[in-house]
């Protein structure tokens, strides 16, 4: 991913104008580089999982020693690789997308949509964020736990709610200003 899927200004271009660009320009770059380096972790933590339930199977069944760990902390990395994911995942257009209508629009009336997607996005995104911030800190405040084998709290799973729905709602703001920007709206990843 680079900055032009952000605005239709290059990096290079925003510091030469020695403009208010080269400053959004900067913070566009460092927000995409954080978002690859959590995808990038997002997919080390699938990996993870995989290998954990990969040794609970051999365990369980060739050796009769199953894990107390190996199913919970899998879910754990499911869930965290998941929502650390979301915010590339739209920037790359990876999200499942349904344009059999938008294909058929004008240039004008498919940025109109895509801003409108993209502020459906945000607006979900920020609701998700703050109920996920209100169950977090009741789980952390009140000291709740999973309840399994591990008994790990509730929180270690609840706060990627948060971080990931505040990076995707960030990233929809960046999308709603790179199309408002004149950036390319891409065609959808599944056709």
């Amino acid at each position: 991913m680079s900055f032009h899927l952000f605005t239709s200004l290059s990096f290079q271009e925003a510091v030469a104008t020695g403009g208010h660009h080269a400053g959004t320009a900067r913070i566009f770059i460092m927000f995409d580089r954080l978002m690859l380096l959590l995808a990038w972790i997002g997919a080390l933590l699938f990996v993870a999982a995989g290998v954990m339930l990969t040794y609970e199977v051999v365990a369980r069944y060739f050796f009769i020693r199953p894990t107390i760990w190996a199913a919970e902390l899998s879910q754990l990395c499911l869930i965290w690789g998941s929502l650390l994911g979301m915010p590339w995942a739209l920037a790359a257009r990876r999200h499942i997308s349904v344009d059999a209508i938008t294909r058929l629009c004008k240039p004008g009336m498919r940025r109109l949509l895509e801003i409108i997607a993209m502020a459906v996005v945000l607006v979900f995104s920020v609701m998700v964020t703050f109920k996920g911030w209100e169950i977090f800190l009741e789980s952390f405040e009140r000291g709740r736990t999973s309840g399994t084998m591990l008994d790990l709290p509730a929180w270690v799973a609840e706060i990627p709610v948060v971080i990931g729905f505040a990076l995707l709602a960030v990233q929809a703001v960046i999308e709603i200003v790179g199309v408002i920007r004149g950036k390319d709206i891409p065609e959808g990843a599944h056709e």
